[in-house]
């Protein structure tokens, strides 16, 4: 098939035309699609339904220790739930928090503490002049918006299939003392599902930033979410290495159940030093007595292990694996080989990152919403909602049927051979 760019101008109007009327096609059905966010499915979600039948009114509440899980105390964790989360991104036990239902909820209350008090001594950043945050893009929008709504400076750092540019974070915390923190998923990144090289980890466990209270905000939400059983990416351990660079202060890791249990059920962890450790405990000894001791319990007694966790994820990936790889099939069936698009094919994580040519990625997730299906809007993926290439779309193949992807995987195959005939017209 030829190249869309090395198309005549009759070539590509003609083209137009005929897409054109396969489109309207499409918005005569009615289509009801969502592909807007990474959710799981009900299957998916089934999965975890036998862990409501782990506890009942004659269940022994005490955890391992004896603790009676119905009752105050326990600011960190039963010792059973932070061994778990503890396995299950790869640190020690006495470096982790359990927390309530969310991650994103414990990285707000980290920004947020910072703000009014500072960071183990240092000055608030709500008394300086200026914060600055670092936002490796495409990105995850969420943690853009904590940023934003704080009212701290985002600087968008490209990514590639390594990690971020480690030059470009390199030089900047060097230099500028305002930068208080990085945004990383260094797993199976949300939107185009890298995982950052050993090089890159390294490199940011041994970064010298100006700023004493900067730190490296570690999202491992992804960690156990591989595709494939034979397939899997691995990401080395952060807080170790930062131990080993004399940096073990630097870095706050975080991750959750959210989606591999019940999403807003689940357990969260924050993982770090011990002098970290010791300063976020100090904040929660104010805001809670403690998190959710008989949903720690539930998920302990559920997953009995790692070994149960993993092959629990499996089960996962079975659902998850047939939806990914129907996307990739249909966008290379149907765009493969025009120029008009690129995109990225993970081993794990929840999204799949598609590049159209400049200045169409908004008028392709229009099209797409006129013609019945929801996206992720255009821009998300970058700081303040902006994407300066207006090309980046995050595909979110989880929540919809088998059925359902195929259909609006060819959709908004047709929506992308749309906008880019037209954009070439235009030239």
């Amino acid at each position: 098939m030829k190249k869309y760019t090395d198309l005549n101008k009759e070539e590509l109007q003609s083209l137009y035309s005929e897409l054109e009327a396969k489109y309207l096609e499409y918005k005569a059905k009615g289509l009801k699609l969502n592909m807007a966010r990474g959710k799981p499915c009900s299957e998916q979600l089934d999965l975890a339904m036998p862990m409501m039948d782990v506890l009942d009114s004659k269940s022994v509440m005490a955890a391992e220790d004896g603790t009676d899980c119905r009752n105050y105390g326990g600011l960190d964790g039963i010792y059973e739930a932070k061994k778990l989360l503890a396995d299950m991104i790869g640190v020690h036990t006495e470096n982790v928090i359990v927390c309530g239902n969310a991650s994103l909820t414990i990285m707000h209350d980290m920004i947020a503490r910072s703000m009014t008090h500072g960071v183990m001594g240092s000055t608030p950043w709500a008394k300086l002049d200026k914060v600055k945050f670092l936002c490796p893009a495409p990105g995850y929008d969420r943690h853009f918006k904590i940023t934003e709504h704080f009212g701290i400076e985002m600087i968008t750092v490209p990514m590639s299939e390594n990690g971020p540019d480690m030059d470009m974070i390199e030089r900047i915390v060097s230099e500028d003392e305002a930068v208080k923190g990085v945004w990383c998923v260094p797993m199976y990144s949300n939107p185009q599902g890298y995982t950052y090289s050993d090089e890159t980890v390294r490199r940011f466990a041994r970064l010298k930033p100006k700023a004493q209270d900067f730190r490296i905000y570690w999202d491992n939400a992804y960690c156990i979410h591989h595709l494939y059983e034979d397939k899997q990416d691995s990401l080395l351990d952060i807080i170790s290495e930062c131990q080993l660079s004399g940096n073990a202060d630097m870095v706050y890791e975080f991750a959750s159940t959210s989606k591999v249990s019940f999403a807003g059920a689940g357990i969260s962890v924050v993982a770090a030093s011990t002098g970290n450790i010791k300063e976020i405990k100090k904040h929660m000894t104010i805001q809670t007595i403690g998190h959710d001791k008989i949903n720690q319990l539930r998920h302990v007694r559920f997953y009995k292990d790692m070994d149960g966790v993993m092959a629990h994820m499996m089960k996962h990936a079975e659902i998850m694996r047939p939806k990914f790889e129907a996307v990739d099939s249909i966008l290379s069936r149907e765009l493969g080989g025009l120029d008009i698009g690129t995109w990225v094919k993970p081993n794990g994580g929840y999204f799949i990152s598609f590049d159209a040519l400049d200045g169409c990625a908004k008028e392709i997730v229009a099209m797409c919403k006129d013609a019945g299906m929801i996206m992720t809007d255009a821009g998300a993926t970058f700081p303040y909602g902006k994407d300066p290439r207006d090309s980046n779309i995050r595909i979110a193949p989880s929540f919809p049927t088998l059925d359902e992807i195929v259909v609006a995987s060819e959709l908004f195959a047709l929506c992308v051979k749309l906008v880019s005939v037209k954009k070439l017209l235009n030239k």
